[in-house]
């Protein structure tokens, strides 16, 4: 385990992490990542008027807090896990907040504006009585519904990232238009790549020659069956990288990660932000 790194001159926002090794595919805690211009980021949508917007209850000091560990169960199903609606908008929170199994429901855990030092950005799947749900990080199509207030900001989020297992083929859109496409290696039938809707929680430097020199993107999702995987990544989330090779795009070989060529990574580092929606279907 490494020190956190000083941040990188290319985005104001890029923020040092702790960096660990990962093996066969899957993404242990990220290094950096970024966040969209603070300038830009549009004001939440207010609830009308009339409608009744419940309270929030108080949570407990003690309630745990959002980490890259698994995320403590109590949180709803994402209702619509394989919508193909891309999500445009994220939250961040500025100050940790509660997060709630419902609108006006029981608070289940914290979420912290970081996780291990580094900006949180969860994308927005559902508003509802003035109460707004997040895909919640570490944890697989689960949502937590978050109570208005000023301990969270909203960010614009342009892209989706749309992987389909059958073809083995990633697709990269922007403002609802097809940019590129890939062919991409995924899990195994031990070790699927979670279906479902995801997202970016940042990037890592990794050493070893295996990731051809190029970042990793961790994502909100975790395997399925941590049991599957190696002792060693059951505490991974799953990862969005290249290898060394391309000789397995297209077959079913990785511990849950999604790999692409080099160029196809490189090119989504310099364009994907913290919060990308990331959909995974069959």
């Amino acid at each position: 385990m490494r020190r956190p790194r000083t941040p990188s001159p290319r985005h104001a926002a890029w923020l040092a992490l702790v960096a660990l090794a990962v093996c066969a595919g899957c993404a242990r805690p990220p290094a950096k990542w970024a966040a969209a211009d603070p300038a830009a980021r549009p004001a939440p949508v207010a609830s009308p008027s009339a409608e009744a917007v419940p309270p929030a209850v108080e949570p407990a000091a003690d309630l745990p807090v959002i980490t890259y560990d698994r995320a403590p169960a109590g949180f709803p199903a994402d209702p619509e896990p394989l919508s193909t609606a891309a999500l445009r908008e994220g939250v961040h929170p500025t100050r940790t907040i509660a997060a709630y199994d419902a609108p006006g429901g029981q608070p289940r855990a914290f979420l912290a504006p970081t996780i291990s030092g580094v900006e949180v950005t969860m994308p927005v799947v559902q508003r509802r009585s003035g109460w707004t749900a997040v895909l919640l990080p570490s944890a697989n199509r689960t949502i937590a519904w978050i109570p208005p207030g000023d301990g969270w900001t909203t960010v614009p989020l342009r892209d989706q990232i749309v992987v389909y297992r059958s073809s083995h083929e990633l697709r990269w859109h922007r403002d609802g238009a097809l940019v590129r496409s890939w062919p991409v290696t995924l899990g195994t039938p031990k070790t699927p790549t979670p279906l479902g809707r995801t997202f970016i929680l940042g990037r890592s430097t990794l050493p070893g020659a295996v990731y051809a020199g190029t970042d990793v993107f961790a994502l909100g999702a975790v395997p399925d069956e941590p049991d599957a995987v190696p002792a060693g990544l059951r505490g991974a989330h799953i990862g969005l990288h290249t290898w060394y090779n391309d000789q397995t795009l297209g077959a079913d070989t990785t511990d849950g990660c999604i790999r692409l060529t080099r160029t196809g990574q490189q090119l989504l580092l310099q364009e994907l932000v913290p919060g990308t929606e990331i959909l995974v279907l069959n």
